[in-house]
């Protein structure tokens, strides 16, 4: 990349920087750190969904299967707009009233109400290990993306990438997952859709010249088979009333109708953005036939075909879809153990003040090990 545009990629990052130093100065409480103090509107709820579900399996994954296979590979991100319709429509209000009620911080904490405390354990490890193990994987593939856009060796990609995360999550708790989500969110459909659609337009042509450049099987829906289709759309969809993270965004909203509201306006944003990586997917088809990198067709089309400055914003969009779903993983598991496991089983007693240390100890923990397993 040119000098201006990695001065705008250490600008966004620096940005995530100040707003975790911000949202430090906000947060009060334990209800700050672990669900936004319960305050958030439907806007505000609806970019948390956003930024926990498109991250790299939704830019970076999807457009190289869509590069590979065609418009089949939307599924994935169709499937996530399935998903939020369902949660939104079936269980956001429910899970939002009984959070309020009995003062839910996880989703342990909803699972030992309704069950039992052996339930709760079960639930506690497995989400642990599963974020854990998803954090890891976004850091991968944001370092993976600075190690080709800065050229430095992996390590200390990573180690940039998941040092920038962990700071702002850790110090900040769920408000800065709030605060820079609103950021993230915002570049990428400003880097994605409002940039990279036009870009890919004016290099690989119109809707009807790709699909006169591209074989007839790249425009059919059901490509890779509809009984994978079927078992993609089902496991995902049903991953929303299990996965902890859509428990804590409705306890973190205002009211019961600002958990549903944004459940559902999330779809709103999803769509677009699902049209513009299939549009991305399909020109990279089209310009670079053959790639012997595929999965990392997306960075190749940003830096080759793009402008100078407009490189740099279509970059921090993709970064941002990447890094958004970092964070919130860092703060579920550090949730999980703070809550879950030391407040329940080690220390009951705890005091908030030393709750809200442990909440961070415990964001720097899972981001650490995150990074190791990366």
């Amino acid at each position: 990349m040119g000098t201006l545009d990695t001065v705008i990629l250490f600008a966004y990052l620096a940005l995530l920087v100040g707003l975790g130093f911000y949202a430090q100065r906000r947060k009060q409480d334990v209800e700050d750190y672990f669900v936004a103090g319960r305050r958030r509107g439907p806007a505000t709820i609806a970019c948390l969904w956003l930024a926990a579900w498109i991250g790299g399996a939704s830019i970076v994954g999807t457009s190289a299967r869509i590069y590979e296979l065609g418009v089949t590979g939307i599924w994935y991100v169709l499937a996530i707009a399935i998903g939020c319709l369902l949660f939104g429509l079936t269980m956001a209000r429910r899970v939002k009233q009984h959070g309020d009620r009995h003062q839910h911080l996880t989703y342990p904490d909803f699972i030992e109400h309704h069950y039992d405390n052996r339930t709760r354990a079960v639930a506690t490890i497995t989400t642990v290990l599963a974020y854990t193990a998803y954090t890891a994987g976004q850091f991968a593939a944001a370092a993976a993306m600075l190690e080709v856009l800065l050229g430095w060796d992996y390590t200390t990609s990573l180690l940039l990438a998941g040092a920038i995360v962990i700071f702002y999550t850790a110090i900040g708790g769920y408000l800065a997952v709030t605060y820079t989500d609103w950021v993230q969110v915002t570049l990428v459909i400003v880097g994605i859709v409002a940039v990279g659609v036009p870009v890919a337009i004016s290099q690989a042509g119109s809707w009807s010249d790709m699909h006169a450049a591209l074989p007839a099987s790249y425009y059919d829906l059901g490509a890779q088979g509809w009984d994978r289709v079927a078992a993609l759309v089902v496991s995902l969809v049903l991953s929303f009333f299990v996965a902890m993270d859509s428990f804590s965004r409705s306890f973190a909203a205002r009211d019961a109708a600002a958990a549903r509201n944004g459940a559902l306006l999330a779809i709103v944003l999803i769509l677009p953005i699902a049209l513009a990586v299939t549009w991305l997917g399909l020109a990279s088809a089209v310009l670079y036939p053959g790639h012997e990198s595929g999965a990392g067709i997306l960075t190749t089309f940003a830096l080759e075909a793009f402008p100078t400055g407009l490189k740099g914003v279509m970059v921090i969009g993709i970064l941002s879809a990447i890094m958004s779903v970092a964070s919130i993983c860092v703060l579920t598991a550090s949730a999980n153990y703070a809550r879950d496991i030391h407040q329940r089983y080690i220390q009951p007693g705890i005091a908030p003040r030393a709750m809200l240390r442990l909440g961070t100890l415990a964001s720097l923990g899972a981001g650490v090990l995150a990074m190791l397993l990366a």
